[in-house]
């Protein structure tokens, strides 16, 4: 009697070091693209004049509003009266953050303000639409070309034509330079 106890309570100690399984009621919540679409063509305009135009292979869209270009992304900014191309920004992948009007792009990010044959070449960049304005992390390298100078620096912060800039930590070769201090 006393034997058939002990296994038992043998039994019923390895009954409770077994693993349970899920629960196959149990829901799992989806957190992948609730939309896909392919060949991309996005137009952004302002009393009917064409501002921006983004071109993707391929769109992601999640529950959040966020949207994910995952095969690279191009944002074509015009002019104000909607005719000619005034900048360009490219990249290998692209995410629109909805609530924050915010789109980053990864993976050999280009720039190019047509006008003035000035271009970007950095790894990850930020294009805020509110502020209308592009920009990096302050550690992210960048390099810009013109016709006539090339600069490397960091930290970049722009118009979103990339008329003007900032860069932090610069070096390069500049044609004509105007030195300014900040108190």
């Amino acid at each position: 009697m006393r034997e058939s106890r002990i296994w038992i309570g043998v039994g019923l100690a390895l009954m409770g070091c077994q693993k349970q399984e899920a629960d196959p009621t149990k829901q799992v919540k989806y957190e992948g693209p609730m939309m896909e679409t392919t060949n991309v063509l996005t137009f952004v305009s302002d009393s009917a004049k064409l501002q921006v135009k983004l071109t993707a292979p391929l769109q992601q869209q999640f529950e959040s509003g966020d949207v994910v270009y995952p095969k690279s992304v191009k944002l074509l900014f015009y002019s104000k009266d909607g005719q000619t191309v005034v900048n360009t920004i490219s990249g290998d992948y692209g995410k629109q953050e909805k609530s924050k009007s915010l789109y980053s792009l990864r993976g050999h990010v280009r720039v190019k303000n047509e006008p003035e044959q000035k271009t970007l070449q950095t790894e990850e960049l930020f294009y805020d639409q509110q502020r209308m304005l592009i920009y990096t992390k302050p550690e992210m390298f960048v390099h810009i070309e013109t016709p006539t100078d090339t600069a490397d620096g960091y930290g970049l912060e722009a118009d979103q034509n990339f008329t003007t800039y900032k860069l932090k930590k610069v070096t390069g070769k500049f044609s004509n330079v105007t030195e300014t201090t900040t108190p």
